[in-house]
């Protein structure tokens, strides 16, 4: 493969992860959520919890931001799929999708990129624990946000993700966000 060819395999990836940006989670169909948040718009935040959590936790925070930004880019080929219909649909695992995804991008990023998604699939360290616990909070807190919006069905995502986080971090901030509104960070500012 040419260098010419791998630049335009790379930049096409980088076009299809710009998908992300445009699809809905449509999870939050089933909870009456109109309009709901992008994967896109998840993985950002995700990240950015990641990252805060590995800090709190002792785990490296950009390798745990990393994590988060891939774990749902497979989603641009797969769709987002509910909780409720993975019972009726059999995909791809995410590490297949993930090497169809890259495969004709630079060398290094074909390496890379596999890697992420592998380790966050499979791996057990700290900085993945606290990625899918990211992933989990991540989602607690935009139920949260719903919930203040007035979607009353929201309550069944809140217990599932409280339920699997594993980091004694998380699980603190996700009791301090159920007993929050979603602007109460302004009050340490506006007095």
């Amino acid at each position: 493969m040419t260098e010419n060819e791998q630049a335009k395999g790379t930049a096409g990836y980088l076009f299809e992860a710009g998908m992300l940006k445009r699809a809905k989670r449509s999870g939050w169909w089933i909870a009456g959520v109109k309009d709901p948040e992008t994967i896109g718009e998840h993985s950002f935040r995700a990240g950015v919890v990641g990252a805060v959590l590995a800090m709190m936790e002792g785990a490296d925070p950009a390798k745990v931001a990393l994590l988060c930004l891939f774990h749902d880019t497979q989603e641009t080929r797969v769709g987002d799929i509910p909780h409720i219909g993975r019972r009726y649909v059999t995909a791809a695992d995410n590490e297949r999708v993930t090497a169809d995804q890259v495969s004709a991008a630079h060398p290094a990023v074909v390496t890379g990129v596999r890697a992420i998604v592998e380790e966050y699939e499979n791996g057990e360290s700290l900085e993945v624990v606290v990625a899918h616990d990211a992933d989990k909070l991540e989602c607690l807190i935009q139920a949260v946000e719903y919930r203040e919006q007035g979607y009353q069905n929201v309550q069944p995502w809140i217990d599932s993700s409280l339920a699997r986080l594993k980091t004694e971090s998380a699980r603190q901030l996700a009791e301090a966000a159920l007993t929050m509104t979603s602007l109460e960070w302004q009050k340490v500012y506006l007095g």
